[in-house]
């Protein structure tokens, strides 16, 4: 049996794919219509009114939560964990393409990062930060007890909070370079070294060109991963929360579509982000293409 030229196992397959996509996306555009209604809208539908009311209501701020700093925090922080994944990453896969000795072993370490449950991850790293505060603080009781006296804690975003994002994002760059690495041609950077380029020209005018499209990827990967991430980072943020644990904080005691505004900008960020990654891929592959 067909319609309109196709079978009917098509058209079944097409209405299941439309509904996983409803399914997928539906709760995101719920929240991006309720974000924009009236002063007396809800939680819930039906939609109340049209405005940019609780987004005029977040910027002045959630009571005692500053979502401001918040905000620049996870975004400080992002940049920070994209900057070390692409690095690290693009470090680990210039290693991998030798022989490298027990580099299976840390590949299976790295790798089983992505198998833990996050928050073991999380209350692990914790953990090992605060026996390493016993430590020093034991330490600096014993050799400077003034500086002892004003030390407070190691935990904190740019410690334990970056070193628990890492183990989240590293996996994903490494194995976006392994595949990467494994269909790059040698014959251009053997062309190179014919011309009688050094290692670090080949790397630097041939190697990294042919490959940034990737390292913008894995940077988008970075960021993205850090700024929505929530169980690898409550036990190891310290004293300061990103905007994603301030926002799962707020889930509980926020009764207005303030809440809703706050999901809506958030969104907005990531496909900023992902915006300008790809325009900055499509940049580097004409770039490479002239």
């Amino acid at each position: 049996m067909t319609v309109g030229g196709r079978p009917a196992s098509w058209w079944m397959l097409a209405a299941f794919f439309a509904l996983f996509v409803l399914f997928l996306y539906g709760p995101m555009l719920t929240i991006f219509v309720l974000s924009f209604q009236g002063p007396e809208g809800g939680l819930t539908f039906p939609l109340r009114g049209v405005s940019l009311h609780w987004f005029a209501k977040l910027w002045e701020g959630i009571g005692v939560v500053d979502i401001g700093a918040a905000f620049r925090r996870s975004l400080a922080l992002g940049t920070v964990v994209m900057a070390c994944t692409v690095l690290l990453s693009l470090l680990a896969g210039l290693a991998y393409r030798k022989r490298l000795p027990g580099g299976s072993a840390l590949f299976y370490v790295v790798v089983a990062s992505l198998i833990m449950p996050s928050i073991v991850v999380s209350l692990g790293i914790g953990l090992l930060f605060r026996l390493l505060d016993t430590g020093v603080k034991g330490w600096l009781e014993a050799h400077a007890p003034e500086a002892a006296e004003t030390y407070t804690t190691l935990l904190g975003m740019y410690t334990s909070g970056l070193g628990a994002q890492l183990t989240w994002t590293l996996p994903f760059g490494l194995l976006i370079m392994f595949a990467v690495f494994n269909r790059f041609d040698r014959a251009y950077e053997e062309a190179a070294r014919d011309l009688g380029a050094t290692p670090w020209q080949t790397l630097r005018h041939v190697v990294l060109p042919l490959i940034g499209p990737s390292l913008v990827g894995v940077g988008m990967f970075g960021f993205t991963l850090s700024w929505d991430e929530v169980a690898r980072s409550s036990q190891a943020m310290g004293d300061l929360n990103t905007l994603p644990l301030e926002l799962q904080g707020l889930t509980t005691t926020v009764t207005t579509p303030v809440i809703y505004a706050l999901g809506t900008v958030t969104t907005v960020v990531s496909f900023l982000v992902m915006g300008l990654t790809l325009l900055a891929a499509r940049w580097l592959a004409r770039r490479r293409g002239g």
